[in-house]
């Protein structure tokens, strides 16, 4: 290859490898490649939330299984007043199932909530005060992520959010903070001793009852 025919190859290499960097410096980052979230209507989205939520607490009430679990997400999960209630979607519905099928569902009413969301509007997180029928105040606080398209939510009365998660919490006032603490300790003791002590199923405090217009089953 003569001299003049390798100066200009190289110059035609050159010149490739300039349009290759100057294409990189002007190429989209890889990290703003992915769409912007589309704008949501933040009212709107409340709405829906609200509906859903009050929606979820009508079907308890009414023991309508089939209504009440589509409200959830297949990765849901249920934080209960007991600390050993943590249950996925299976778990609790192998809970609930005796109970709704029996007729006996539980009764909250939701007095106050507040709801947060993501930045691009595709998750929300909530708080609300609950008064429960036979337990009285309460709270329960969850996690939402919007249905995709085809999803059970549509047999939820055309809800658009699933619940990924509900924490249900029995209030206590801080001035009555310790004798509930004695009460839990002195349970524990009855029980180590091998004394009948209380339980979720016997004790009103506890707001569990396995009877008709219960708010809250006993545990499995």
């Amino acid at each position: 290859m003569s001299p003049r025919t390798l100066a200009a190859l190289g110059l035609a290499l050159g010149a490739l490898a300039a349009s290759g960097a100057l294409a990189a410096c002007t190429a989209t980052p890889m990290s703003s490649q992915h769409p912007t979230p589309a704008a949501f209507d933040r009212a709107v989205a409340e709405r829906e939330i609200a509906r859903a939520l009050d929606d979820f607490h009508e079907a308890a009430a009414h023991a309508d299984e089939a209504r009440y679990f589509a409200h959830l997400a297949p990765e849901f999960v249920f934080l209960g007043t007991d600390a050993t209630e943590r249950w996925d979607v299976a778990a609790f519905r192998a809970f609930a199932h005796p109970h709704f099928a029996a007729g006996h569902g539980w009764t909250y009413r939701a007095t106050r909530r507040a709801i947060s969301f993501s930045r691009d509007g595709a998750i929300a997180w909530f708080d609300e005060d609950l008064r429960g029928e036979k337990v009285g105040p309460c709270r329960g606080s969850g996690v939402l992520v919007r249905a995709p398209a085809g999803a059970s939510a549509r047999e939820a009365r055309g809800s658009t959010w699933l619940l990924t998660q509900y924490n249900l919490a029995l209030t206590v006032p801080n001035a009555r903070f310790s004798a509930v603490r004695a009460a839990i300790d002195g349970l524990g003791a009855s029980a180590g001793s091998g004394g009948s002590g209380g339980n979720a199923e016997s004790d009103a405090s506890a707001g569990s009852d396995a009877g008709a217009g219960s708010d809250r089953p006993k545990s499995p």
